[in-house]
C-alpha cells in the first residue's frame, strides 16, 4: 500500500512512506524496480555534527539497481526512502574479487608431488589455490648482474594468483611446489 508516491527528488520527505511488498522466497522487493532488496543490519550509534544519530542502529533494505535504500518508520512496517550513500553501495565485480581473495590457500607443506599437465591453453589448474596457472618453457641460461640465471632453466608452472611454482621431479611426469 502506497500512501503517497517516493518521488527520487524527495528523499527523506516525511510524505514518502511505502509500505514495502514481499517476492515469493519472502524477501522486500523494490517498488521501483521490483529486484529484492539487499539487507544491511544496523551499526553502532553515530554523532553527527554535534548530534546523537540514532537511524544509523536501524537495518536498511538497498537497492543497487535503484541507488536507494528504505528504512522503516517507528516500527509502524511503513518505510521512508533515501539516497544510497557511497559506502552502502556494493558493486559487483568488487564482491566478486573480494570473494577470491578470500580463498583459502593450501599450505605448501600440504602439497604432494602430483602430476600436472597442461591443456590446449597451456594452462592447468593450480593444486594451492584453484586457479589457472601459466607454463613456463625452458630457456638457456642467462646472465643478470654478471651472475647465471638459473631460475628459468627448465620447464615449470607458475601461478600467477598465490605466486607458487611447480618444478618437475628430476625426468618423471610429477611436479612439486618449489620456493623459487
Amino acid at each position: 500500500m502506497l500512501l503517497s508516491p517516493a518521488l527520487p527528488g524527495k528523499f527523506g520527505d516525511n510524505m514518502s512512506v511505502i509500505k514495502l511488498e514481499y517476492n515469493a522466497a519472502r524477501q522486500f522487493i523494490c517498488p521501483g524496480c521490483g529486484e529484492p532488496l539487499r539487507r544491511k543490519e544496523g551499526g553502532a550509534v553515530r554523532i553527527e555534527n554535534g548530534r546523537v544519530d540514532m537511524s544509523v542502529t536501524l537495518p536498511k533494505y538497498i537497492c543497487d539497481h535503484c541507488g536507494v535504500y528504505y528504512q522503516e518508520v517507528l516500527r509502524s512496517g511503513y518505510y521512508d526512502v533515501f539516497p544510497l550513500e557511497n559506502r552502502d553501495q556494493q558493486a559487483p565485480a568488487a564482491s566478486e574479487k573480494t570473494k577470491k581473495q578470500r580463498k583459502r590457500l593450501l599450505r605448501t607443506g600440504d602439497l604432494e608431488p602430483m602430476k600436472l599437465e597442461r591443456g590446449a591453453d597451456g594452462k592447468c589448474v593450480c593444486p594451492r589455490c584453484g586457479e589457472r596457472m601459466d607454463y613456463v618453457e625452458g630457456q638457456p641460461v642467462r646472465l643478470v648482474d654478471g651472475k647465471p640465471d638459473m631460475e628459468n632453466v627448465k620447464d615449470h608452472f607458475r601461478c600467477p594468483y598465490c605466486h607458487s611454482v611447480y618444478r618437475r621431479i628430476a625426468t618423471t611426469d610429477y611436479f612439486q611446489w618449489s620456493e623459487k
